[in-house]
């Protein structure tokens, strides 16, 4: 899945989510079992050991379809 935002892209899978941005060419990317999403703030946070990266999502309905087609908990 596919999800367009202000500053980039997420390309949403089961197992993975990765950020991209338009202007500078940055892929960000996170295992599933590495995010948690916050209703609070419309935030996607990836923590994986030694890597962290947050994002901050547009709307609702964005948070939403990560939450619905990744099967995640929000917080």
């Amino acid at each position: 899945m596919v999800i367009d935002f202000s500053i980039g892209k997420l390309i949403v899978t089961v197992n993975e989510i990765q950020c991209r941005f338009h202007d500078n060419h940055i892929v960000l990317a996170a295992a599933v079992d590495d995010i948690s999403c916050f209703h609070q703030g419309l935030v996607i946070a990836a923590d994986g050991g030694t890597v962290r990266w947050s994002i901050k999502l547009d709307n609702a309905t964005q948070l939403e379809q990560v939450l619905n087609y990744t099967g995640i908990q929000a917080q």
